[in-house]
């Protein structure tokens, strides 16, 4: 950040300047500061299972990638750690040289494999989960959004799930709030790290005026 745009900022002035805005408030200027939504522990419950399910799929990623690794480190093509059969061949690997896979990465291989099914088998419980919500209680209000979303061309149960736990659920008053939760837009007094864009002119050619 440029010093032009650098701020004296610490946690003493931060509380003095919310305390400012909070007094605002009090005095009964609307416009001086607003209140922020806090979910209901209901809301905050329901918003877990996505979220596990997220962090699932990303963890069977990272698993699969790291099997991949060792496979291409060892020079091995052909073999897909994706397969549920997978952990059958892995005996019978050999090199391009002719070797079979090193003891120490072969058990390697086999834990993270092992680990693999369980990672899939969570994906499945919290998957088979949903869909008994779904079926408990059709035409409840979460619920109901859901199945009306995935009405939609292109829109999965999961990401049906994600839009009405995660963004349909709370009040957004105006497009501007609806930019600023997606990251289009910067909020109005947000801290940390701000990106400017300068342009700056372009160099005149010689003998030409500058535009």
């Amino acid at each position: 950040m440029s010093r032009e745009h650098r701020r004296a900022k610490s946690d003493r002035l931060d509380t003095a300047q919310l305390k400012r805005a909070f007094h605002g408030w009090l005095r009964g200027e609307s416009d001086h500061c607003r209140m922020a939504e806090i979910p209901t522990l209901e809301q905050e419950d329901a918003k877990r299972p996505n979220r596990e399910h997220e962090s699932l799929v990303s963890e069977r990623t990272r698993v699969i990638n790291r099997m991949k690794a060792c496979m291409v480190r060892l020079g091995i093509r052909g073999f897909n750690p994706k397969l549920r059969k997978a952990p059958e061949p892995l005996a019978g690997l050999r090199t391009p040289e002719g070797q079979p896979v090193p003891p120490n990465m072969q058990a390697e291989l086999k834990h993270q494999m092992e680990r693999l099914q369980l990672i899939r088998k969570q994906i499945i419980d919290v998957e088979k989960a949903r869909f008994a919500r779904l079926h408990v209680a059709p035409r409840t209000e979460p619920h109901a959004q859901v199945r009306l979303l995935c009405r939609v061309v292109g829109i999965g149960i999961e990401t049906a799930d994600m839009l009405v736990h995660e963004v349909l659920w709370r009040k957004l008053r105006d497009r501007r709030a609806v930019a600023r939760y997606a990251g289009l837009t910067g909020a109005p007094d947000q801290s940390g790290e701000k990106s400017y864009k300068r342009v700056s002119p372009r160099p005149a050619m010689p003998g030409c005026a500058a535009a």
